[in-house]
């Protein structure tokens, strides 16, 4: 990213903005490998708001979304893969990086959240410093009241890890339209994005593959509505459509596949179906305690 020639064309093109942001041009000489490159973006955004005040309360909102089920996942892993016997030794570093990857999401969250003045999400039973942050196991419940045994029965475990991967990309994709205004938090959106979505392919090759062998046979993506188990449908609702925003499938359009071939399910695996904060919180409140 060539930072001076992104302030020259700023100068060109609005000589205005260039004049605020003036001032600030000698903090671009800090930036280098000191810097985490996920912070970078994020930066220029700070000095964007510094001179024009853009920030709004529907950002905070949607990255706060975005925070507190951060915090569901990184419980999840970190519980998970402290579960002696749990997770295979093959399986295992996959699932501490994922662990390792949640937590530096809370972590960019938080700050970003706080220097948007905005008051970062903490889960229930939170009290920190007594807990280790951002590790909080009294605020979940992800036994479902007895319901399913994740961290004893590593299939139960999987299927779990899967609906919240799943769920998170659906999170973050029904969040987009708020961050539209804000391009360097929308591209760090966008990348936690990415990053879910490569977890979410993860957990869903390895219920794919032997010894897991999951009856649905799921791809690295979602194909269609099916969920790995038949309570957790409410999950996928809307997945089967292949239609989006006006924009319709090539199958369609096409009359050489009729309804119900592969095209079809092909066609359902081309969009992720984006849930608004409601429809989020409504998923969660189960592994949540109350």
């Amino acid at each position: 990213m060539n930072f001076k020639h992104i302030l020259n064309e700023i100068e060109k093109t609005d000589p205005e903005v260039y004049e605020k942001l003036s001032g600030r041009r000698e903090v671009l000489k800090g930036f280098g490998s000191k810097v985490a490159l996920a912070a970078l973006p994020f930066a220029i955004g700070s000095m964007f708001k510094k001179a024009y005040g853009q920030t709004t309360d529907a950002v905070i909102d949607a990255l706060n979304l975005a925070l507190e089920f951060e915090y569901l996942e990184y419980t999840y892993y970190r519980q998970g893969n402290n579960t002696g016997g749990l997770i295979p030794t093959t399986d295992l570093p996959g699932f501490k990086a994922i662990e390792a990857q949640e937590k530096a999401h809370i972590n960019f969250l938080i700050t970003t959240i706080t220097a948007m003045g905005g008051i970062p999400f903490t889960p229930k039973n939170y009290s920190h410093p007594t807990t280790v942050a951002p590790y909080v196991p009294a605020a979940y419940d992800f036994e479902m009241n007895s319901t399913y045994t994740p961290f004893s029965d590593y299939r139960t475990f999987l299927i779990l890890a899967q609906v919240f991967e799943d769920t998170g990309v659906h999170a973050l994709q029904g969040q987009i339209p708020t961050l539209l205004g804000n391009n360097e938090v929308l591209t760090q959106a966008f990348q936690i994005m990415e990053v879910e979505a490569r977890h979410a392919a993860f957990v869903r090759t390895i219920r794919r593959l032997a010894p897991i062998d999951a009856p649905e046979t799921p791809t690295p993506w979602i194909t269609n509505n099916i969920p790995p188990t038949i309570p957790f449908q409410d999950y996928y609702v809307g997945e089967d459509r292949v239609e989006h925003d006006g924009v319709i499938s090539l199958y369609s359009e096409n009359p050489n596949y009729p309804s119900g071939t592969s095209p079809q399910v092909a066609a359902t695996a081309a969009f992720d179906e984006p849930y608004d904060k409601a429809k989020v919180l409504s998923l969660i409140a189960p592994f949540k305690v109350i």
